[in-house]
C-alpha cells in the first residue's frame, strides 16, 4: 500500500499549506483529498509536487509492505 505519510511531513518542514497549494500553485483539492484518503495520484501530480516542493518523491509516498 502506498503512504503519503512524508508529504504532510514535507509540508510541515517546508512551511506549506494545502490551501497554498490549492491556491497558489493550482494542485486540485480532490487531489489533495485523495491524498489523505490513500488513493493513487497520477505521476504527472507527483511529478509536480517535487517540483513546487522541490523535495525527492520518497518525501512524499513511500511503500508500506506491512498492508
Amino acid at each position: 500500500m502506498i503512504s503519503y505519510e512524508p508529504f504532510y511531513k514535507t509540508l510541515i518542514n517546508k512551511n506549506l499549506t494545502e490551501y497554498h497549494l490549492i491556491y497558489k500553485e493550482g494542485i486540485s483539492a480532490n487531489t489533495l483529498h485523495r491524498m489523505k484518503k490513500g488513493l493513487p495520484i497520477t505521476t504527472k501530480t507527483l511529478d509536480l509536487l517535487c517540483y513546487i516542493l522541490d523535495c525527492e518523491v520518497s518525501d512524499i509516498l513511500y511503500h508500506d509492505k506491512s498492508c
